[in-house]
């Protein structure tokens, strides 16, 4: 008897906009794309853990109920690890659904990927404890802090695999269908994240540590970039070369790209959007996964 061709899922980084992968997962549900395999990076790896642990709706539920003061009162602020904030409750949340467990407990395979800081390698999350593997897999360099495991301190996954297909495709996956949260029109990469995002809020839980003056003042003429938009679209640029380096040598059988740069990475409250852009997408694609489906049944 013929083995079952594997399904593998891989879940890219985003920030935010990570949150499209479950507007796309529910489109793979109606077309009968259930993954057996499923490796997720940064963001990819929150949404990834909670689908592998069958808490999907639980978690979509949680995101669309967000607003940008629910979602500060989850960032303790801290300036002595690293990053901006401990970035503790993003990740946590899974364990509000019975996820605070081991990787290999997980009713399907998964994997979080994430970046070791001392050597610069790639680091394949499989086994042990699930929350902090997800934690040290969303450490967006200057925004969260690392998360130490085994004695490595791991930042976002993004900076070395920012779409895990090899990662799925060591697994054993015979189809692999990759969603990209940070697909972006040509030519542009940096959108001003005044108006509605987190950095309003950042400034506000750094004032109750810091000095006003080293907070600084808005110059005239045009909004300067903040310096987490700066490190963010600095990030953003070195990523997609490398997504882009990467995906030559080792495609997909499907790529689902969602253009959601109007969305800043740090508005994790703006889930709707996020959501409906990764539906829309998976939809578009439809048609390319059902024929990488039947290629292999």
């Amino acid at each position: 008897m013929a083995r079952k061709p594997k399904i593998g899922l891989a879940l890219g980084s985003g920030g935010a906009r990570g949150w499209c992968h479950l507007g796309v997962l529910s489109v793979l549900d109606e077309i009968g794309c259930h993954a057996d395999i499923i490796a997720g990076c940064s963001m990819g790896a929150l949404v990834g853990a909670a689908e592998a642990g069958d808490a999907r709706a639980e978690l979509e539920a949680w995101a669309m109920g967000l607003t940008r003061g629910t979602f500060l009162k989850l960032m303790d602020f801290t300036l002595s690890r690293g990053g901006l904030v401990a970035g503790k409750g993003i990740a946590d949340v899974l364990g509000e659904w019975g996820l605070d467990c081991d990787i290999g407990d997980l009713p399907r395979r998964f994997v979080a990927v994430a970046t070791d800081l001392q050597s610069g390698r790639e680091v394949w999350l499989q086994d042990g404890p699930l929350l902090p593997a997800v934690r040290a897999s969303v450490s967006l360099p200057g925004l969260f802090s690392p998360q130490l495991i085994e004695g490595k301190w791991l930042l976002d996954g993004g900076l070395t695999n920012p779409v895990p297909i090899s990662v799925a495709r060591a697994l054993g996956a015979d189809v692999i269908v990759a969603v990209n949260p940070n697909a972006k029109p040509t030519g542009r990469v940096w959108v001003p994240e005044r108006g509605g995002d987190l950095w309003d809020g950042i400034v506000e839980g750094l004032g109750s540590i810091l000095p006003d003056a080293l907070l600084g003042s808005e110059p005239d003429g045009p909004p300067a970039p903040q310096g987490t938009e700066v490190v963010n679209a600095s990030i953003d640029m070195l990523m997609d070369y490398l997504r882009r380096t990467r995906l030559a040598a080792d495609p997909p059988d499907v790529m689902i790209d969602v253009d959601l740069s109007g969305l800043s990475v740090m508005s994790f409250f703006q889930a709707e959007e996020a959501i409906a852009a990764g539906r829309a997408a998976a939809e578009a694609a439809a048609d390319d996964i059902r024929k990488a489906l039947e290629a292999v049944l």
